[in-house]
């Protein structure tokens, strides 16, 4: 056992040389390789998610701004409809006073006629009257003369 324990002891001794060059290798990879690496990468991780904080600060910019476009062309709209229907009722309001006017001429005009119709039958009936006055008169005078001129002519 004494010659494996000088033996392990050799083998040791030996890998001295190998254990200080790898913990060299180590230290040189950390600080020329690893940190550098480490750094990058945590710079780029920052970067990236910066930029995605900012693309959805960006995405809900812009659906803030649709919003208030929709909004705005709602409201847009609502006015250019309110216009439509006051100029609609304008319209309407126009259409039903120059019907208004139209008919109380119309009824003016109606009256007129009915008084002409009534003064001209009063008229009518006047005439008629004197007409038949005079057409009786004329019945009794043609009458009446035969019989006024056949008496004195032979018979008394």
């Amino acid at each position: 056992m004494d010659e494996t324990l000088r033996q392990l002891g050799g083998l040791l001794l030996g890998s001295i040389p190998t254990i200080v060059f790898f913990v060299l290798l180590y230290v040189i990879y950390t600080i020329l390789a690893h940190k550098p690496l480490v750094r990058v990468l945590a710079e780029r991780r920052t970067k990236t998610e910066g930029a995605m904080e900012q693309a959805r600060k960006a995405i809900a910019l812009a659906e803030a701004r649709t919003e208030e476009y929709e909004r705005r062309l709602r409201e847009a709209r609502v006015a250019v409809f309110k216009i439509h229907e006051a100029r609609r009722q304008e319209a309407a309001q126009l259409r039903a006073a120059a019907i208004e006017v139209a008919r109380a001429k119309a009824r003016a005009q109606v009256e007129e006629a009915r008084a002409a119709i009534q003064k001209d039958k009063i008229a009518a009936q006047d005439s008629l009257k004197e007409e038949s006055v005079r057409l009786a008169k004329e019945i009794i005078r043609v009458v009446l003369r035969p019989a006024t001129e056949q008496a004195p002519v032979g018979r008394p």
